[in-house]
């Protein structure tokens, strides 16, 4: 089979997907791609669409980074993801962590599948609409791990990017793993067709997540990529019977309010460690739907009433 019939995020040992033992080998468990070559669906395109042609109805594209792993970016996204909704907006939410999604369970759609047509891959949508595109819907099981190096990630990236059909949109956030590494500068590389509005930077107020933090910003900067402003996660602890308020990751070093002023970036908002946000995400909801006028609650309106001027007022200029 000419090697330009498979895909670039299959594994080596890929057969090629109009083998018959496409989708069928030990070397296909864990490839995006084996449900559909098991099917016989895959059509492999020489000539995908390019990024800006593909998202050219999609308003406004967010990318939400940190340098550190662990503090909340999926969250962070999910929730932006349902407040924006609830506020009328149409959105859709692109995970790109290939090997950790999470994205699929914490907006309650784990378990469902993807199908591919014409048009591309269409995504999956929440109960309140939100359109989701994750690696998790092309897995045989969720416990599957993608073991792959960052030319098959980049390859996955830019299938995601070219060929899901997003439809009509005014926001999709895109979901980004910890670092500064491959996935991100594809990512900033084939958005140079079709603009990104900027980057929500999470971190949580310890230094040993802001010192990576601070690589990020480096890392927007040198590619001149526009930050939005930085959101502070699990900034502090309130005991539901006693009231006292604890800090869980101490500030020693000013935390994220502290890294904001030195930056001389916005500070989003700085949100508190509450157990309400784990128990959204494992059960796939929004904390909107849990406590509409919570601490938790209103750090997110009113983180995304300001990307939602920062965006507005980009698109003035």
């Amino acid at each position: 089979m000419a090697e330009s019939t498979i895909p670039d995020n299959a594994p080596e040992s890929c057969p090629g997907p109009s083998s018959n033992n496409a989708g069928k080998l030990d070397g296909c468990s864990g490839c995006p791609n084996q449900k559909l070559c098991s099917s016989g669906q895959f059509k492999s395109d020489s000539s995908p669409v390019d990024v800006e042609r593909q998202l050219a109805n999609v308003k406004h594209k967010i990318l939400v980074l940190s340098g550190k792993g662990g503090v909340g970016k999926s969250t962070v996204t999910a929730q932006i993801a349902h407040v924006l909704a609830d506020k009328g907006y149409s959105v859709g939410v692109l995970d790109v962590d290939v090997c950790g999604p999470s994205l699929a369970r914490i907006m309650g759609v784990n378990g469902e599948t993807v199908h591919k047509s014409s048009s591309g891959w269409s995504p999956v949508y929440t109960v309140d609409d939100i359109a989701v595109m994750s690696i998790d819907f092309l897995l045989s099981s969720e416990e599957d791990a993608v073991i792959w190096r960052g030319a098959k990630k980049n390859g996955m990236i830019k299938e995601f990017l070219c060929s899901v059909d997003w439809g009509e949109l005014d926001y999709l956030i895109i979901d980004t793993p910890p670092g500064t590494s491959d996935e991100h500068l594809a990512i900033v590389s084939l958005f140079k067709q079709s603009t990104i509005d900027g980057a929500v930077l999470v971190t949580t107020p310890q230094e040993v997540a802001l010192s990576d933090v601070r690589k990020e910003i480096n890392f927007c900067r040198k590619l001149r990529l526009p930050m939005i402003g930085l959101v502070e996660n699990m900034a502090s602890y309130t005991c539901p019977k006693c009231k006292t308020v604890s800090q869980i990751f101490p500030a020693t070093s000013g935390g994220g309010i502290g890294l904001a002023e030195r930056e001389d970036l916005p500070l989003l908002c700085s949100l508190p460690l509450d157990p309400l946000v784990g128990k959204s995400g494992d059960n796939g909801l929004s904390v909107l739907s849990e406590d509409s006028q919570g601490m938790i609650t209103n750090g997110y309106k009113t983180m995304v009433e300001k990307i939602v001027e920062f965006c507005k007022s980009k698109q003035g200029r």
